[in-house]
């Protein structure tokens, strides 16, 4: 789209050696006129409707590419969610590991992944500001060593659960919250339009890798150790995002506000979706930190459990894709209603006779997708509720607001299955939990 200022010029061109004119905007809005001044050097040999330069550069849809390098864009975020995202959902395959090798409880080692989690969320304003000093590139490319070293440094502590804890909990966490703060605000640089696909797409890296992953990891437990398992892991992902991270640019540098943006807040919209989003993050890791442990209770091999990890992943995927085109068609909040409704029907309604194989698979499927819909949407009603200059701080500022669900939702989980008689208690136990 275009737009053309046409203005009209003074009758008497010959006074423009001597001085000014002033040219009347008369097709650029019908209640404001502007002001443009033509000097003694401008030529005023050419047509009298002039082009406004400024009207050319109108920051409206089709300034947005809505494709061309920012598929590359999102195919690059997509590898590196494969990586980070992929560790994160993989986390109960090895907490079933550590449990077994007597580290430590389930409960105490669902903190690790909810300390990594959590990291997302507390560092996420100050990695927002980071990303605009520092740009996206630099910045991928620190959370990419983080995560490798992490997983690196964890196979050095799988009998040290203080080292665990800094390894896998901390670090890992700080890592994952730079290149997931990439990820949530680089997409609406290229995409307005196909701005809830392009998040899909970015996001579902996470559940895919995270199916990958599972079954990967548990291969590399089996065969080699958790040890050896995590040091292996951490080579692969520094050889995935290090060149997919080099391949990132801006298009613009977001404006630098200030730190906090506690403006946000009086926008009642924002405000709202605020807490209601920061309330429905705690179940969300529930389901695949458990889900090994839940698996071998019904009698399951560890790789069975571990496949049960990857189904939810898989789900997970689907589900960030098909709700990001969803978003699209009837808006992004209306998505979102339907993705928090599913949770909690699969929740309130599927996990409670979720006692054989059958009906675990449809839970799996069902709290898969509406799982990963969530985490797909999120950018996606930001970007609708704020605008475009405010995106990264109002983005971040949310998900500062989930270290609570991040934090706390799985440890509760696990105190409540300790509580009703631990992970060697049959089924029962999970169904509070």
């Amino acid at each position: 789209m275009s737009f053309t200022n046409t203005y009209t010029t003074p009758a008497q061109p010959a006074a423009a050696s001597a001085q000014q004119f002033v040219l009347q905007d008369l097709t650029w809005s019908p209640t404001k006129s502007r002001q443009v001044s033509l000097g003694p050097a401008d030529s005023l040999s050419e047509p009298s409707v002039l082009q406004s330069q400024e009207a050319a550069n109108f920051n409206d849809e089709e300034d947005f590419p809505e494709g061309g390098y920012g598929w590359v864009i999102v195919a690059a975020l997509f590898l590196n969610g494969c990586m980070w995202g992929g560790l994160t959902y993989s986390w109960g395959v090895v907490q079933l590991r550590l449990v077994q090798d007597k580290l430590s409880s389930a409960a105490t080692l669902s903190f690790i992944g909810g300390v990594s989690s959590a990291c997302m969320s507390i560092f996420a304003t100050l990695n927002s500001n980071l990303v605009r000093r520092f740009g996206v590139r630099n910045c991928s490319l620190v959370g990419s060593v983080l995560v490798a070293l992490a997983q690196i440094f964890s196979g050095w502590t799988t009998k040290n659960l203080g080292g665990m804890f800094v390894c896998s909990g901390f670090m890992m966490g700080t890592g994952c919250s730079i290149l997931f703060m990439v990820g949530s605000i680089l997409p609406s640089q290229y995409f307005k339009r196909k701005r809830g696909l392009a998040n899909g797409i970015v996001y579902s890296g996470s559940g895919i890798g995270g199916a990958i992953m599972s079954i990967t990891i548990e291969a590399l437990i089996q065969r080699y150790g958790p040890g050896w398992s995590f040091r292996t892991i951490g080579l692969i992902a520094l050889a995935v995002m290090g060149p997919s991270s080099c391949m990132l640019k801006e298009r613009t540098r977001p404006k630098k506000d200030s730190f906090l943006e506690w403006r946000l807040f009086r926008d009642r919209k924002f405000a709202v979706f605020f807490c209601s989003a920061a309330i429905g993050l705690f179940p969300l890791f529930v389901a695949p930190f458990f889900l090994p442990m839940y698996g071998t209770s019904m009698g399951l091999s560890a790789s069975s459990a571990a496949g049960l990890v990857a189904g939810f992943n898989l789900a997970s995927a689907v589900g960030r894709i098909s709700f990001g085109q969803v978003s699209d068609q009837i808006g992004p909040i209306n998505a979102l209603i339907i993705a928090l409704v599913w949770n909690a029907i699969s929740l309130l309604v599927i996990w409670p006779v979720s006692t054989s194989l059958a009906p675990l698979v449809v839970f799996v499927v069902s709290n898969g997708m509406a799982n990963g819909g969530f985490f797909a949407l999120m950018p996606t009603v930001v970007g609708s509720i704020t605008e475009s200059s405010k995106l990264a701080s109002a983005m971040s500022m949310l998900i500062t607001g989930w270290t609570g669900g991040y934090l706390m939702g799985a440890p509760i989980a696990g105190y409540l299955l300790e509580a009703f008689g631990g992970e060697n208690s049959g089924l029962e136990p999970y169904r509070p939990a």
